[in-house]
């Protein structure tokens, strides 16, 4: 390491002290001539030793994630790390990995059902495996329970016990690499082993058939939130997706069963999820719910203009609600402009659109998904993917309209099929951590939208279902005895 001036003063001065009082003692005038010696090589590194004293340490340029261009390893820099003068890590690239890092949304449990995909294999063009988890530091992803309404109508229990079995054999196959997590602390504990930790969300009402004993089975099951609804309106109240369908019957917001389910989510301790929902539901839930909700992927709507984003008077009720809103990473929900062409190729029924869209609505095997990563490499040329500051600008404009207590990260990873430029997969998430990081959000506030407001609104929805259950165990269940009349 190469030393400072002052360094050099100091131990320059240390020498000189120590050869003062070795020198033999026959001589005094050698000592007084040493003396002279010092003073004067003291006095010509004073300005050297003043020079380092006030010049400021400049703070390295930030780099990218990756080696330097050509292949060339440019040391800390190129990972975002700057080294304080405590040798302590500090910059975006120690932020992320200090950080516990959790999507509230990736679609993967079907490709366990549908492909057999195991996540010790390389995904491809799909979002998560180990490798990838272990590459963008994903602590904990909420893995979704998403039925198709359509294709399993009247089998929708079926389908998400055997989605909810996938999860559980992941997690069974690789014990030293994931672990099922129902709580806080299970992630805390997840999070000190280096294991992913995984939970699940039901997407979208239908799947307790109308049942609210389904629901509590689902907890009981492991499932920690439930969406309200996915794209199709259902028993529990409207949902965004449809609104525009006169064929569909609708119910003006959410239904007194909706609301008896959003209560008894608050009692057993699953978060409710209002993604999706209607607009006139997502407000009725939060005047109904004694807890925190989350938006589990949503995006913002003054950015990019499509039912399925929040107003920003929906964020701003969600944070007055203690809520989070975990950002979507879906083209169509975070570019306007990728909306407006994809609404023209749909209008000019452009033939490599429609065969992406068919694909992408077709039972997932194999081979179809092969099929459809070729084909949307094709539409790409037409439709290009929007760039990652897209992505950005959203997460940037919610914290400010709802604070930054009240944002994080719902991927919907494996259940898209676009996603911003640089955002392949779980393995790019600390690009989300550097572009905010460039913006100037500090590491508190990063690590807030990276998993702490997830934390804190599950915590929360814990606290809740305790204070409920222990309200309902002293509840003064006596029969009241009649006043006799003249009393």
């Amino acid at each position: 390491m190469r030393q400072s001036p002052a360094g050099y003063l100091s131990s320059l001065s240390f020498t000189i002290r120590i050869a003062i009082h070795t020198l033999p003692g026959t001589g005094h005038l050698m000592r007084n001539l040493v003396r002279v010696v010092a003073v004067s090589v003291l006095f010509a590194f004073l300005p050297l030793a003043s020079i380092a004293q006030s010049t400021p340490e400049k703070t390295p340029v930030q780099g990218t994630v990756g080696d330097c261009p050509g292949g060339h390893n440019c040391g800390p820099k190129a990972h975002g790390i700057t080294v304080g003068p405590q040798g302590v890590s500090t910059g975006w690239r120690a932020i992320h990995n200090s950080a516990l890092v959790i999507d509230t949304h990736a679609d993967t449990p079907g490709r366990f059902v549908d492909e057999n995909f195991d996540l010790s294999q390389d995904a491809g063009k799909g979002y998560i495996d180990f490798a990838k988890i272990k590459a963008g530091n994903l602590g904990a992803e909420f893995f979704s329970i998403w039925v198709d309404p359509k294709v399993y109508k009247g089998q929708e229990i079926k389908r998400a016990l055997d989605m909810i079995d996938s999860v559980y054999e992941q997690a069974r196959l690789h014990p030293d690499k994931m672990m099922m997590a129902f709580s806080t602390q299970d992630i805390l504990a997840a999070h000190r082993q280096h294991k992913l930790a995984a939970l699940m969300g039901v997407e979208g009402g239908h799947a307790i058939q109308g049942d609210m004993r389904v629901l509590r089975d689902y907890y009981r099951l492991g499932v920690r939130y439930m969406t309200l609804t996915w794209s199709n309106t259902n028993e529990l109240g409207d949902s965004s997706g449809d609104l525009d369908d006169k064929a569909v019957q609708h119910h003006d917001g959410i239904t007194d069963f909706g609301r008896q389910v959003v209560r008894e989510m608050n009692r057993i301790g699953m978060i409710v999820d209002i993604s999706h929902v209607a607009d006139r539901t997502m407000y009725q839930a939060l005047a109904v719910s004694r807890a925190p909700v989350i938006a589990s992927h949503s995006s913002s709507r003054a950015l990019t203009n499509v039912p399925r984003n929040m107003t920003d008077d929906m964020l701003i009720a969600l944070a007055r609600n203690g809520g989070v809103a975990q950002v979507n990473f879906y083209c169509g929900f975070v570019s306007q402009k990728w909306v407006d062409t994809s609404k023209k190729l749909k209008d000019e029924k452009d033939p490599d659109y429609l065969k992406v869209q068919e694909l992408f609505r077709a039972e997932r095997t194999p081979e179809t998904m092969k099929e459809m990563f070729a084909a949307e490499a094709v539409l790409e040329k037409k439709l290009p993917r929007p760039p990652l500051s897209d992505l950005i600008d959203h997460i940037d404009h919610m914290v400010k309209v709802a604070g930054v207590d009240h944002v994080g990260l719902g991927s919907d990873f494996d259940g898209i099929d676009c996603s911003p430029q640089g955002i392949d997969s779980a393995a790019d998430l600390p690009k989300i951590t550097e572009a905010l990081y460039q913006r100037g959000y500090k590491a508190a506030d990063l690590q807030k939208i990276l998993g702490g407001n997830l934390m804190r609104v599950f915590a929360e929805v814990e606290k809740t279902a305790n204070q409920i259950q222990s309200e309902q165990a002293h509840q003064d269940t006596r029969r009241e005895v009649a006043v006799p009349s003249g009393h």
